[in-house]
């Protein structure tokens, strides 16, 4: 699960990255999705929440590391922040289900 706090006003930016460019290039590099949420009421709503779905933690590395590095995603980061920074800060957790979830 990743959290992205985005700073004042900048949701949107990142919704759009994601809707525009991210999920393509996503799909580009077999990395799937499990879904998106925004807080509709909670601590705050800059907030952005997903799930990516791994077999292992070797095809995270494998998969991510390649996205995080190909020049197309690194132009249109730069590109979505030529206005400002969208991000704050990020939380990364890797969740492990307990016998009882319905998710496995």
């Amino acid at each position: 699960m990743r959290i992205y706090h985005c700073l004042p006003g900048r949701l949107p930016a990142l919704l759009s990255r994601f809707g525009k460019v991210t999920l393509a290039l996503w799909e580009k590099h077999g990395i799937r999705q499990a879904g998106f949420w925004t807080v509709l009421v909670g601590p705050s709503n800059h907030d952005l929440y997903y799930l990516l779905a791994w077999e292992s933690l070797a095809e995270r590395d494998a998969k991510w590391n390649a996205f995080m590095a190909d020049p197309e995603w690194i132009a249109a980061r730069t590109k979505s922040e030529e206005s400002g920074l969208i991000v704050g800060s990020i939380e990364n957790m890797f969740l492990q289900p307990t016998a009882f979830s319905s998710v496995k």
